[in-house]
């Protein structure tokens, strides 16, 4: 049986050498930086590793020779190597970790960097730099890594002395799963993972600069169930900080207990079952008429996790027209108040705080006001039957949601994760797959970085072997790391991509159509491979959908070759736009439910 990264973990501290062996005893031998490198990567349980080899990072390749717990994976470019280990820290909570060599090394994962910092993922990268004597020389394959990743790290070290070296390690997982979750860069010369010293591994870090907060304010919680209790028109809204805080249980034992309607950002679908009728569906841009209508005329709002980010609650000064109470429970206090004044502040985890909030709710005694509640119930009733999600369907032309509908008919039965890219593509898989757990649906968020989609589900399926894993992308973003379908063949994933293919850059295409007056500028492509051969050619399983008819087949052919890579190239209607939709600048209660509407 496998065990979880906690688990390893536990079991390498357990045989660990005590804080008391002297460092010139057997118990703390002679390492060098790269042998010490790895025996911090075991005692904090990693087992998969993401990376591609260069020189500044050759003695580190050698140590992973040497040993046989940790799982290197080789990508086919730096980019993907961070988002495969991003993926991996997304499906499991999880430290991802990934390794680079240094300059176009360090470069190239930037991107990946960047995407796991604006979505708060956890993750340990670690880069190869060029031998300490020439740091700042224009050596070869050098970059300034420190000054390059600091606006897009939640903290970045270079280790100048290898006796450094473990306690760095040690600070670099400590900082990257607590508190707020981000990336961490430990940037080694060369020289450093040469030289020798002793090995020990603490148990524990302190640091002194570094204490977040995790148990909430008792005064503020208070004044939080106050507010919800008198609400008469409340609303629970939750983000990406439910599902990276594990506290999914304890918001649906709250929601259950307060009967409020509740909403999902992007990044927290799943923390409410989509089956919930209490569930209104996502909020934002794309999101449902309802979601966002209560979003805008509750009295009370409960902010989980989240961050009235601008593609949620659309032009502020439009939000903040009506008046409400906004309690917000964040582990960051920098997000707190950051674009919305809001009157009850508690900052903690959000898993700590949703369970003392539930226990004061109980020992009040006093029910919110259930007159009020249903009439609040009955005017959401109103605004879903606004049916926004409706779409046409078609004999002709295979419709990109009915595509995303199918799969999750075909699916909802089984343990599937889902990954997407960005698009119109990403918003159809949000707005039709119907998630019912925390942790299944995993894309860029933040930063929306294209091409995520593939080396995502590589990291996921090495995680999950034994569940399905599908990739919901467009033909623009799969061309992006498409190369890491030779990944696939060399390691055994086999991980299930659905195109949309409709021949544009479909979200280009659909501002370009509704903002821009028609002038598709570049968002046409029209130099398109042929996917069936080209996935032919990884030596992966390729096939062509032009029917509607043909959709489901293709589907079931696929989930039925569980072995085996199949890329569906499934070309769907080039015409189709995402709906609802909340232009540039516009509140998030006024939204374009339909073409019809322009």
């Amino acid at each position: 049986m496998d065990m979880s990264a906690a688990e390893v973990r536990r079991a390498a501290l357990a045989q660990a050498p005590s804080s008391s062996s002297s460092p010139s005893s057997p118990a703390h031998p002679e390492l060098n930086g790269s042998e010490i490198l790895v025996r911090c990567l075991q005692a904090e349980g990693v087992r998969y590793l993401w990376g591609y080899p260069g020189g500044s990072v050759l003695y580190i390749y050698d140590a992973l020779y040497k040993q046989n717990t940790i799982e290197h994976v080789l990508v086919r470019h730096e980019q993907a190597a961070v988002h495969a280990a991003d993926g991996y820290a997304r499906a499991t909570g999880d430290v991802g970790v990934a390794l680079v060599t240094s300059g176009p090394g360090v470069t190239n994962a930037v991107t990946g960097i960047a995407t796991a910092y604006m979505d708060s993922i956890p993750m340990v990268i670690v880069t190869g730099q060029v031998p300490t004597p020439a740091i700042g020389l224009d050596a070869f394959q050098e970059c300034d890594t420190v000054g390059i990743t600091r606006p897009v790290v939640k903290h970045n070290f270079l280790v100048k002395d290898v006796r450094d070296l473990a306690l760095t390690m040690k600070k670099a997982f400590h900082i990257a799963r607590t508190g707020r979750p981000g990336p961490v860069v430990v940037d080694i010369p060369k020289d450093v993972s040469l030289k020798t010293a002793p090995f020990h591994y603490p148990e524990t870090v302190e640091m002194r600069s570094y204490n977040p907060v995790r148990k909430g304010h008792g005064g503020q919680i208070r004044k939080a169930v106050q507010l919800l209790l008198q609400a008469k028109r409340p609303y629970i809204y939750t983000g990406g900080g439910v599902i990276l805080g594990n506290a999914s249980a304890e918001l649906r034992r709250l929601t259950d207990l307060l009967g409020f309607p509740c909403t999902n950002t992007l990044m927290g679908l799943g923390a409410i079952p989509h089956s919930d009728p209490k569930f209104l569906g996502m909020l934002g841009m794309h999101g449902t008429y309802e979601a966002n209508m209560t979003m805008q005329h509750c009295d009370v709002l409960l902010a989980v996790g989240a961050r009235f980010d601008d593609r949620v609650i659309g032009n502020p000064k439009h939000f903040a027209s009506v008046e409400r109470k906004i309690i917000h429970i964040d582990i960051d206090p920098s997000s707190i108040s950051k674009r919305v004044r809001v009157d009850v502040p508690i900052v903690g985890d959000v898993k700590e705080v949703l369970i003392e909030l539930a226990a004061q709710i109980k020992e009040a005694q006093v029910h919110p006001d259930a007159g009020a509640l249903s009439a609040w119930w009955n005017q959401i009733g109103e605004w879903r039957k606004r049916e926004c999600l409706a779409y046409k369907h078609s004999t002709e032309v295979i419709k990109p949601q009915m595509v995303v509908e199918k799969l999750w008919q075909l699916t909802r039965e089984r343990d599937t994760y889902i990954t997407s890219d960005v698009g119109q593509h990403q918003m159809w898989a949000a707005q039709f797959y119907r998630f019912e757990e925390p942790r299944r649906w995993i894309n860029s968020g933040g930063l929306g970085t294209m091409g995520v989609g593939l080396p995502y589900a590589m990291g996921i399926k090495l995680a999950k072997p034994d569940s399905d894993v599908f990739c919901i992308t467009g033909e623009g973003s799969i061309q992006m790391c498409i190369q890491e379908l030779s990944t696939c063949m060399q390691y055994k994933t086999p991980v299930k991509i659905v195109s949309l293919n409709n021949r544009y850059l479909g979200m280009v295409r659909q501002w370009q159509q509704l903002d821009y007056g028609g002038r598709y500028s570049h968002s046409y492509m029209d130099a398109l491979p042929d996917f069936v051969k080209l996935a032919e050619a990884y030596g992966h399983v390729g096939i062509k959908v032009e029917n509607p008819a043909d959709v489901e087949p293709a589907l079931r052919e696929a989930i039925r070759l569980k072995d085996r890579t199949v890329f569906l190239d499934v070309r769907t209607d080039p015409t189709e736009n995402v709906w609802p939709m909340v232009q540039a600048g516009k509140g998030i209660s006024e939204m374009l439910l339909g073409s019809e509407e322009l």
